[in-house]
């Protein structure tokens, strides 16, 4: 069985373990407002849980907008959950406000004891595009350049390489000429979960945006997973690129958490057209890797649902392989 709600679209996903049992989180919106697209700004977070990430049981609402003025009155959008060292359970989520029509991203930090009900640290805001790093950012709106201002899809995990936390993000880079290849991947470190110094990006290039980046170890290897649309990517990755554009999930390759990243040789790991999946997550699960995503299937087909995990194989190269998938690598 699938993530599904037939009342509810669902989107982006992410997911912890608690020691017994998968916890799923998602971005879900009322089928009733007709129009899938009206989803992104209509949003609320869902959550979930299973033993085996395909029978899952729905929780309800976890987590949503701020009810009063505030900068994340009107989304609340992906975001990660990780657990400190005194079993507290943070997330970290995306917000925006209304004042702004929802054009500037900023990421949130709540914690939960029993990773169902969240309550904001402070007023929420965790990390803003500020301070002497903001100018390796797009850090203002660049109206009739690009959609938004990016800083969205938080990823936080432990730091592999010292005592601390580092924080992944959606991004873009000032000063490109050609807006699809201005996306990034955010940094910022943290001792404490609490407080949080933006870093320069650790990847820049190829696409005009990075959505929902994911970072992991497997044999020595880091992978940065990604999301993107066919329209965004570069003229550079274009011509490099062995085939027909697709949408979906791409990743990067580094010897380090911190780099330097490089995007993954070959075809895009978990791509078509129309998309199949999108958003995807990659997790441990019994000693296996498994790919789980939202489908997609298209603006004119939209399905809005968690499709069950699929297998992923790490070839003797160090890429990524979905036998599932029609763009894996050849």
């Amino acid at each position: 069985m699938v993530i599904a709600l037939d009342d509810k679209w669902i989107w982006d996903s992410w997911y912890a373990h608690d020691g017994e049992k998968w916890h799923g989180y998602f971005l879900q919106a009322n089928k009733s407002l007709g129009n899938p697209d009206d989803r992104h700004f209509n949003v609320t977070q869902g959550h979930a849980i299973s033993q085996d990430l395909k029978t899952w049981t729905h929780l309800g609402t976890t987590f949503k907008p701020s009810e009063t003025e505030a900068w994340d009155d009107k989304t609340t959008w992906t975001g990660s959950v990780v657990q400190d060292d005194d079993g507290l359970w943070h997330l970290f989520y995306t917000g925006t406000c209304a004042a702004e029509h929802a054009m500037y991203q900023r990421v949130g930090h709540a914690t939960s004891a029993d990773m169902h009900n969240w309550v904001r640290v402070g007023d929420g805001l965790c990390l803003d595009i500020t301070g002497p790093n903001a100018k390796y950012y797009e850090a203002e709106h660049m109206v009739g350049f690009w959609h938004d201002r990016a800083m969205r899809d938080p990823w936080v995990m432990r730091d592999p390489e010292g005592e601390g936390w580092l924080m992944y993000f959606t991004a873009r880079a000032p000063n490109i000429a050609e807006a699809n290849a201005g996306g990034a991947i955010g940094f910022a470190t943290s001792p404490d979960l609490l407080n949080w110094t933006l870093e320069p990006p650790v990847f820049v290039g190829g696409f005009g945006q990075l959505e929902v980046p994911q970072v992991f170890e497997r044999n020595g290897v880091w992978y940065c997973l990604f999301c993107n649309d066919a329209n965004h990517w570069s003229q550079e990755y274009l011509v490099s690129y062995p085939d027909k554009p697709v949408t979906g999930t791409h990743y990067l390759m580094a010897a380090s958490p911190r780099g330097p990243w490089r995007i993954a040789p070959g075809h895009f790991l978990d791509g078509d057209m129309p998309c199949r999946r999108y958003a995807a997550r990659i997790v441990e699960h019994k000693g296996q890797l498994q790919i789980l995503g939202f489908e997609d299937r298209g603006r004119d087909q939209f399905v809005g649902q968690i499709m069950d995990p699929e297998q992923v194989m790490i070839q003797d190269d160090g890429t990524l392989h979905i036998p599932t998938s029609k763009g894996t690598a050849i």
